[in-house]
């Protein structure tokens, strides 16, 4: 990274971004590290961040590329690019395909979602198509119906499948069931959501001469995070230098960690992005440095900003949000989101703490716990509609709620703030 151009991104930034002028009113005019800068409110961020009278663009919005990124349907969140910058996006990533063991003439399948504003499916097309290798791409989506999808791999002889662990499962599972051989398969290009010991079970029973690797670390939102590495673990990324910089941070201190091994949430600056700048933003998942290679990381899981379930994003703000408009009577005093896994699916559990004089805890009780139980789930599919339907679908189990008292919620040994997310999913 060169310290003129991160230098020259700091004072772009603050003298064309209302949202960053503001971040940085009391620093130095001469600040120019990344030390020296505060890291982004995620919550603050997207509140600037809107479609009318946006503090965050630096400059109108009159070239660029709109994306969906996460968020509540109710109050959406966008990602704009202007095309100099997702060509430099998706040219990076591209390069970065050979290290997942993309080779000359494989026939690659592109299972994610296209559509609404999202921009997985595009993104890796993209990417693909500036691979320095030569490969036949071909655009199936992941929402094609499997009875259309499986043929079409075996008609075109695909060699590369690249989806979201969810949709490689699903196709998996149809082509066990239905007895079907996709003998040319022998890459699995998962992205957009950990991939689990009993999903790669799954995966090699229906493909027996495939292997399951990253197809590389990054979001619509946070852009460029991690290239792959090539070895045994899939968890470990290299930063996309010179396009990015990742920090890993410690979680009482904010403090930038350097030892391997510890753990700490990541932190991602963009070093070509104007439009919308991306400076020491969360990305939303922890890791720890390998020690293995210059820059390489083991990422770790998701951190207390926002949790992945199966194929749906969520912000602990949608949580609370949704259980602020079901608790009127504000009986709820803690919240935390457990994520688990039981067979072979990702759940949610919404950990609420109840005060210690209510007397309503337990199976709907006197204070009808049960009901507001019921209305908190409501409320929050309501906002997050693709849970449901991912239940409906079978990827995730039904939301539930967990009653507790506050003693009970889990917190930072260290610091004794409390930990929003709780991920219980093995990650070895």
């Amino acid at each position: 990274m060169s310290a003129q151009q991160l230098s020259d991104l700091i004072r772009f930034a603050r003298h064309n971004s209302p949202f960053y002028r503001d971040l940085y009113a009391s620093l130095p005019p001469d600040a120019g590290r990344l030390t020296d800068l505060p890291i982004v409110d995620q919550q603050e961020f997207w509140a600037a961040n809107t479609l009318h009278d946006n503090r965050v663009l630096t400059g109108p919005l009159s070239e660029a590329t709109v994306y969906k990124t996460g968020g509540t349907t109710g109050s959406p969140k966008f990602s704009v690019y202007t095309r100099e910058e997702w060509r430099t996006f998706v040219g990076a990533f591209g390069q970065g395909l050979v290290d997942t063991g993309l080779r000359p003439g494989h026939r690659v399948a592109d299972l994610f979602y296209a559509g609404e504003l999202y921009a997985s499916f595009l993104f890796i097309l993209d990417s693909l198509a500036h691979a320095p290798v030569d490969n036949v791409r071909l655009p199936i989506g992941g929402a094609a119906p499997l009875e259309s999808t499986v043929p079409t791999l075996r008609d075109l002889a695909a060699q590369v499948l690249a989806g979201t662990p969810t949709t490689l499962c699903r196709l998996a599972e149809h082509v066990v069931a239905a007895g079907v051989r996709l003998d040319s398969v022998e890459l699995l290009l998962f992205g957009g959501e950990a991939l689990f010991d009993d999903q790669r079970r799954l995966l090699a029973t229906a493909f027996p001469r495939a292997e399951a690797r990253s197809v590389g670390y990054a979001s619509v939102d946070a852009g460029l995070l991690g290239r792959p590495v090539p070895g045994p673990d899939a968890r470990v990324h290299r930063a996309f230098a010179p396009h990015s910089v990742v920090e890993i941070l410690d979680d009482t201190t904010g403090e930038p960690i350097t030892e391997p091994g510890r753990p700490g949430r990541v932190v991602v600056t963009s070093l070509f992005r104007r439009l919308m700048p991306v400076i020491r933003y969360p990305a939303g998942d922890r890791a720890e440095w390998t020690g293995t290679g210059e820059g390489h990381f083991r990422i770790l899981g998701r951190a207390e900003e926002g949790v992945r379930v199966g194929p749906v994003s969520l912000h602990t703000q949608d949580a609370q949000q949704a259980v602020a408009a079901a608790d009127t009577a504000g009986r709820v005093v803690g919240m935390q989101l457990v994520v688990r896994r039981w067979e072979g699916r990702d759940g949610l559990v919404l950990r609420l703490a109840t005060a210690p004089g209510d007397a309503g805890r337990g199976d709907g009780g006197p204070g009808g716990l049960e009901a507001l139980a019921d209305a908190v789930v409501t409320e929050l599919e309501s906002v997050r509609p693709l849970y449901p339907d991912s239940v409906r679908a079978g990827f995730v189990h039904p939301l539930s709620v967990e009653w507790a008292r506050h003693r009970d919620l889990a917190v930072n040994p260290r610091s004794g703030k409390l930990v929003r997310v709780l991920d219980e999913r093995p990650t070895a």
